[in-house]
């Protein structure tokens, strides 16, 4: 079963967590559901961010954020160890940002990033 722990290693900005909390409301994001945060291989950096609902495995981590239940692969914590996620709502862009200490170089949109 997946660990709970209180100290999450990423941070959603207040704007982000709004956000968030107003896809859950909504979309109708099952209550089990949590906010899964992570990495893959891919994107034009070599990685790329996770961001999506998804029920806790027995690999995950499980934290609560003010309310929101976020997930990650324990795997994970040590390519987004202190990263910020955002929300942007501008004229130029809309959406998720991560702001990664951990990455060495990111690609010009900012969804992948090589470690």
């Amino acid at each position: 079963m997946a660990t709970t722990t209180q100290a999450p290693p990423i941070g959603l900005t207040p704007r982000a967590l709004v956000e968030v909390k107003n896809i859950i409301q909504e979309k109708s994001v099952p209550a089990d559901y949590g906010l899964r945060i992570g990495v893959q291989g891919g994107g034009c950096s070599g990685m790329s961010y996770l961001l999506g609902f998804d029920k806790a495995k027995e690999q995950d981590e499980v934290y609560d954020l003010d309310g929101v239940q976020l997930i990650m692969d324990k795997k994970h914590a040590m390519y987004v160890l202190g990263m910020e996620v955002d929300f942007q709502d501008g004229l130029n862009a809309r959406g998720f940002t991560f702001n990664n200490p951990q990455a060495k170089s990111t690609c010009g949109c900012g969804s992948s990033f090589s470690a």
